[in-house]
């Protein structure tokens, strides 16, 4: 049964933050790029049903989006996406549109008001397929050369019977070429990157059962006559974002010491060295593409990023193998970062107070003149009220010998004596990751006086390797594990009231929380958002980027039944919230409601809301507005 509520009746505060101006803050930032003393980025409108355009930001500060509505850059390839646009200079953007998956080039003139005096209609440089959607681009990379522009990227190609195969291609941003198909063989591509002197192609690859952080490679292929050779990586060494050096030799992360560090190696794979071996991550997983977590600077040093949980930005000489961090405002930054190829850095960064931000670095006074160099460009949210936000702290508690858990602790406004309610956020992936970013999601429920703790469990990225390997073959024990421990923690600490306690997540979160809310009677309900409950129909239905990660998360499938939450569905006794897109192609509308069902069929309170139209997470105003409010909803009711 759900515990016994506290002897005190939890009253929530007066807030000035509303369900819906957390829906409007909703501007997601992505993927900036620099050129000279122009800048653009990706940038989504919910109230405009969660389109993403593609803004220009001028030498003169002046805005403009290159896109009106109803075009939408976003890709579709691996479901999760990533960079959908690329500048080609003196041709405008290149971008894939969300309708059909094309590519279509928006010309110069597009960049005034959007469908202003002059604007050109964007115009197709891709063959249309037989069937919309069927043919998509992304990771796109401009080359210039002597015969003009191309723009490599990643083509995934969907058949009749299911079947999804992928290539890299090279797209003539005119139209006036047929798409060029240059390397096939493997089952996913990332990073196609051609040297600096035109006659090779560096990219990542890797085939199925392996993820992106289980096991790459780095390959190179001569454009001449097609030979291929592997670089580094394999089915044991996850080998990440490569950029050339020069004709001869690249940069690479590798974590082949049990963290992702950057390393430099020879073309032909006879060498390969370290430049900075530490035990930090300079790189996060390839859950996207197209995203650099380093830049080359116009003097041969190297912009990264690096750290343990929130990832710092520095200056790494490769010759000295010096690093120094830059004394500029911003605790973290998302592995985003561009270069110009000479003094000008842009990226995605974050700090205390102040929400993401597209951020421009000058950087040709060197490291120790950087500090008034840092210019933001563009934030997530224009009105932060700073007096209510809620100041993330690292913790971390202890689950086995040796064994301890990372998390950011929120604590609410004004909490109460013996202990205040709180939410143990569970992230996604599972090899996703928390960071102590600004979250007006967190700070509605802190100000009400509810405290959330942001769990970075077993699996996770951020700490090394072996951290992340802590869930293989273990979901849904390891994960499950460490948030019901989290959540003891907070009353051990005497931060929470034991009988006011929920935990939420979505995605692979939600299945933490359907599994974590069947093994423990700790939490006094759960919110799942596109949970998965049960193994075999995901494993039979879901998108072939993941359609094997089981194996490795799981193991056969004689385990499935004594890991997946719907076989623990009969020990679930405390209230759940369970939320669907009714679009997802990544977990499928069944896995929820299959959950739903098996309570309410034992009397177990439980509400089961879809949202028509929306796939795997949330990207219209009026969605977001109305799964907050009814998560606020169900927390005041069991928090009674």
């Amino acid at each position: 049964m759900p515990p016994t509520p506290g002897p005190r009746p939890f009253s929530p505060r007066p807030s000035s933050i509303s369900n819906a101006d957390v829906a409007r803050a909703g501007r997601r930032l992505g993927f900036p790029t620099a050129l000279g003393g122009e800048t653009w980025w990706e940038e989504d409108r919910p109230a405009e049903g969660g389109r993403r355009t593609v803004v220009h930001r001028a030498a003169d500060g002046s805005l403009a989006d290159l896109l009106p509505a109803p075009w939408d850059a976003r890709t579709r390839v691996h479901e999760y996406g990533g960079r959908s646009y690329a500048v080609v200079p003196g041709h405008g953007i290149v971008f894939a549109h969300h309708a059909d998956q094309r590519l279509y080039l928006a010309g110069p003139r597009t960049r005034g008001e959007p469908g202003g005096p002059g604007a050109e209609r964007p115009r197709p440089v891709t063959p249309e397929p037989d069937e919309p959607g069927t043919l998509r681009y992304a990771d796109l990379r401009v080359q210039d050369g002597a015969g003009g522009p191309r723009v490599w990227c990643v083509r995934e190609r969907h058949h009749h019977d299911a079947k999804v195969t992928r290539s890299i291609v090279a797209v003539d941003p005119t139209g006036a070429a047929e798409v060029a198909e240059v390397v096939t063989g493997s089952d996913f591509y990332a990073s196609p990157t051609p040297s600096p002197d035109g006659r090779h192609l560096a990219y990542i690859c890797w085939n199925h059962p392996h993820m992106p952080w289980t096991g790459t490679e780095l390959r190179v292929t001569r454009l001449s006559d097609g030979a291929t050779w592997t670089v580094l990586g394999g089915t044991a060494e996850s080998v990440l974002a490569p950029v050339w050096c020069d004709e001869r030799r690249l940069y690479a992360v590798s974590d082949r010491s049990g963290w992702w560090n950057l390393y430099r190696a020879d073309i032909t794979g006879s060498s390969c060295e370290p430049l900075c071996p530490a035990e930090e991550e300079f790189a996060g997983p390839l859950w996207q593409l197209g995203g650099l977590p380093y830049a080359v600077l116009g003097d041969g040093r190297l912009a990264v990023l690096h750290g343990r949980g929130d990832l710092r930005l520095g200056v790494l000489d490769p010759e000295t193998r010096t690093l120094a961090d830059l004394d500029i405002p911003f605790q973290g930054w998302a592995p985003v970062l561009h270069g110009d190829g000479d003094d000008v850095l842009v990226g995605l960064g974050y700090r205390s107070g102040a929400p993401r931000s597209v951020v421009r670095i000058g950087t040709a006074g060197g490291p120790g003149d950087l500090t008034a160099r840092a210019e933001e460009l563009r934030r997530e949210i224009d009105d932060v009220p700073a007096d209510v936000l809620p100041e993330p702290r690292a913790v971390e508690f202890r689950v086995a010998p040796g064994v301890r858990v990372h998390a950011y602790l929120y604590p609410p406004e004004q909490p109460d004596e013996g202990g205040a309610p709180y939410v143990v956020f569970v992230h996604g992936g599972p090899t996703g990751h928390a960071t102590s970013e600004l979250s007006l999601d967190k700070a509605f429920f802190t100000t009400r006086g509810i405290g959330v703790l942001d769990v970075n469990y077993g699996g996770s990225s951020g700490y090394g390797r072996a951290y992340r390997d802590r869930l293989r073959g273990r979901w849904g024990v390891t994960d499950v594990e460490d948030v019901i421990a989290a959540a003891k923690w907070l009353v051990a600490e005497g931060l929470a009231d034991p009988a006011r306690i929920a935990v939420r997540g979505a995605s692979a979160g939600g299945w933490t929380v359907m599994a974590a809310c069947g093994a423990s009677d700790v939490f006094a309900g759960g919110v799942s958002v596109a949970g998965v409950s049960a193994l075999g129909p995901l494993v039979a239905a879901t998108h072939d980027f993941e359609s094997r990660y089981v194996e490795w998360l799981v193991g056969p499938e004689d385990r499935y039944g004594e890991r997946e939450p719907l076989a623990r569905a009969g020990q679930v006794n405390c209230p759940m919230l369970l939320m669907q897109g009714l679009a997802d192609p990544v977990v499928p509308p069944a896995q929820s409601r299959a959950f739903a069902e098996r309570l309410l069929a034992r009397g177990v309170p439980c509400t089961y809301l879809t949202f028509e139209g929306e796939a795997h997470g949330f990207r219209r105003l009026e969605t977001k507005a109305a799964a907050l409010a009814a998560e606020l909803s169900f927390y005041l009711q069991i928090f009674r």
